[in-house]
């Protein structure tokens, strides 16, 4: 995996209660792979994750959603957790950026409760798609096909259902971003 991604510009969007893992544990893989990555937040300087049952580390901001356009990133990570998407999807401006990449065709990859974002983004809508089990009737009433699947690609839409899906989650992302990144490179 590493060097796929050297080029590349990725945005990672999160809030307070982002879950730990399914941030970091990404990130990672993403810098491993050579991409860049932009933390972005409706606020500035540190976000605190969720670890599990408690709150765990805190992450610096790279950008405020303020700053931040979407035009400048090659594709978009949405961390889960409970917290986190679900202020995020209450966010005018967090789901304005969210939207960007679904109308620029640009790859984006959610786990866990960040597809709760895609919902409210307009991008669920005749996908097929999985997540943590409770968002089930979320994403069936958003018009998306569910699946208890570990991961799910339908275009360049990535999604997965937890934290014990991270590594099947990394290498699907890994291979989206690569795909659908170097489409958008040829048409530059």
């Amino acid at each position: 995996m590493a060097g796929r991604l050297t080029g590349m510009t990725i945005a990672i969007l999160a809030t307070d209660g982002f879950e730990q893992s399914e941030l970091l544990k990404p990130r990672e893989a993403l810098a491993h792979a050579g991409a860049d990555t932009v933390v972005i937040s409706p606020k500035d300087g540190e976000i605190r994750g969720w670890n599990m049952k408690d709150w765990g580390d805190s992450v610096a901001v790279d950008q405020t959603l303020a700053e931040a356009n979407a035009d400048r990133f090659d594709a978009l990570l949405l961390p889960g957790g409970v917290i986190s998407p679900d202020h995020l999807r209450m966010d005018p401006a967090a789901v304005a950026f969210v939207k960007a990449f679904f109308d620029a065709d640009k790859p984006v990859a959610a786990i866990c409760h960040g597809p709760w974002t895609v919902i409210n983004a307009g991008g669920a809508k005749g996908r097929r798609m999985t997540s943590w089990p409770s968002l089930q009737m979320d994403l069936r009433n958003a018009g998306a096909d569910w699946v208890d699947e570990e991961t799910v690609t339908d275009g360049n839409l990535l999604t997965s259902r937890k934290p014990d899906d991270i590594p099947a989650f990394n290498m699907a992302m890994i291979t989206l971003f690569t795909e659908k990144g170097a489409i958008a490179h040829q048409a530059m």
